[in-house]
């Protein structure tokens, strides 16, 4: 059974107070950067047990009446169509879900501000498509000199020349799709501007992870590492806070290097209030109590170590497929080593490789790739699949898994066999797929056909939902329908980096 080792209440209580008591130290007026997913943070929910990845939403609910939510993007994104993996969505995509996702939760947007914008045709065509469905927008533009001319920047050719977003709450969420959109230099052209108009508003920072008060090496932070390997991103000591305090706290390399900097730039904007509190180090600048909600040590490191082998294992596959860089695996298996974590600690991992070389003394003498698949329930049985003529293994797994959550015993068959031969004959007769054999996508529409006149498969069915956050480890890379099919299912899915096909185009 999964066990809890977060406490949700008790972290909306510390972080409510922390910026409540931040927006005091100010005229009443905090512009707030929001790092890390506002919506859906699935990484912190992992290495987190028991954190609901919708709990930042539910802080802002707390203080709804005191928020106004301001979207950061940078032209640049837009223009690439940069896309943000866990959606696999472009940024401009995933402004407009953010969006729609905020007003479910009862929560809207005051503006979405275009940052470094200098007409580039795809901004200038969202910006459109925004405001002709009613969507506030505000340009920022390219500041020469940035970040390094103080005086250029904090002066009416930097920050003065972006549009001001007229706020009317004490508290300024600054959030984004995704990472570098500007959102800091959106909080500090505010800060400008409100200080030439006489008000005395504030900065303060919200990101997760790393967790300041926690170890440099806790699993937790270890973890957080490995989620921005790809980015070049690593945890250290807060040197300032460390001189100023002689307290160990823990930041990332970013945020420290770029301190000196906008310590400059805020003193620069904040020169006329002597009143105004002056921040010594990147944590004082900080308003994270996430490391408050923790309430079992013990349950977050063997989840923090999990993930660790997930990342692991995601980097490995997209570097296999030419996506990922070497280092960034290498960087991933170093920082195993120092947890002294196998990958074999996946419990999935072995049993998934079991499960194939089974299937391979089984088919032995005849041509194919095998491959095996496993799954871990909420109750901690793990059951297997492997591939055949007439299922992938993710298709396989799928459906012993809720045959086993229904106690439907093996003998008896979810799909009929004429199904399955009449989807292979239009896969491979008429629509010229490369096998007949159906992918896990193929088998859950067949599966919520089937069940329209089969009551067991409607049983089977309804025992989908309970898959979401089981974990996943199949020995070769999913097709695009079994991944489709997976990710649908919301489970935890690692590979071992391997094809399934010895075809290079795989549809």
């Amino acid at each position: 059974m999964k066990t809890t080792g977060f406490d949700n209440d008790k972290y909306l209580r510390e972080q409510t107070t922390a910026i409540v008591d931040r927006v005091k130290k100010f005229d009443n007026k905090l512009y707030l950067e929001f790092g890390g997913k506002l919506c859906f943070d699935y990484h912190a929910a992992r290495v987190l047990p028991g954190y609901d990845p919708n709990v930042k939403i539910r802080l802002l609910q707390q203080l709804k009446d005191k928020i106004d939510i301001v979207l950061a993007i940078y032209a640049g994104d837009i223009e690439k169509g940069r896309v943000r993996g866990d959606f696999g969505i472009t940024y401009d995509a995933a402004t407009l879900k953010l969006i729609d996702d905020l007003r479910k939760w009862g929560l809207d947007i005051l503006s979405v501000v275009i940052t470094r914008f200098s007409n580039q045709s795809s901004a200038i065509i969202f910006k459109n498509k925004l405001e002709r469905r009613g969507v506030k927008v505000n340009l920022h533009y390219p500041i020469e000199g940035y970040p390094a001319d103080i005086d250029t920047i904090v002066s009416e050719k930097g920050f003065g020349k972006n549009e001001f977003i007229e706020t009317k709450n004490p508290i300024v969420v600054i959030t984004a799709p995704g990472p570098n959109s500007g959102k800091l230099s959106t909080c500090l052209s505010q800060l400008y501007h409100e200080h030439k108009r006489g008000v005395n508003a504030g900065y303060a920072k919200f990101e997760t992870f790393p967790i300041w008060n926690l170890p440099l090496k806790h699993p937790v932070n270890v973890a957080y590492e490995a989620a921005t390997a790809d980015i070049l991103d690593f945890n250290l000591v807060d040197p300032f806070h460390l001189n100023k305090y002689n307290k160990i706290s823990i930041n990332y390399n970013r945020d420290v290097e770029s301190f000196p900097i906008l310590k400059l730039i805020l003193s620069k904007i904040l020169d006329k209030d002597a009143n105004s509190p002056v921040y010594n180090s990147p944590t004082d600048m900080g308003v994270n109590r996430a490391g408050f909600g923790i309430v079992d040590d013990k349950v977050v490191q063997e989840a923090s170590k999990q993930e660790l082998i997930r990342r692991y294992f995601r980097y490995n596959t997209e570097y296999i497929m030419g996506i990922e860089r070497r280092e960034t695996v290498d960087k991933v298996s170093l920082l195993m080593e120092e947890l002294g974590v196998k990958v074999t600690d996946r419990k999935v991992v072995e049993v998934a490789r079991l499960a194939a070389e089974a299937a391979e003394a089984k088919g032995k003498g005849n041509e194919g790739i095998y491959c095996g698949a496993s799954i871990q329930l909420n109750d901690g049985r793990v059951i297997t699949g492997k591939n055949s003529k007439l299922m992938h293994a993710a298709s396989a797994l799928i459906l012993n898994a809720v045959k086993v959550l229904t106690n439907i015993p093996d003998e008896i068959l979810l799909l009929s066999p004429h199904v399955i031969n009449q989807i292979g004959k239009l896969k491979e007769g008429i629509l010229d797929a490369e096998s007949e054999s159906l992918d896990l996508e193929e088998v859950l529409i067949a599966l919520s056909i089937s069940a329209t006149t089969n009551h067991t498969a409607e049983l089977a069915m309804n025992k989908l939902i309970e898959l979401k956050g089981c974990e996943v480890h199949m020995t070769h890379i999913p097709t695009p329908g079994d991944e489709v099919g997976l990710k649908r299912l919301g489970v935890n899915l690692t590979t071992d980096g391997k094809f399934s096909s010895r075809n290079l185009f795989v549809t």
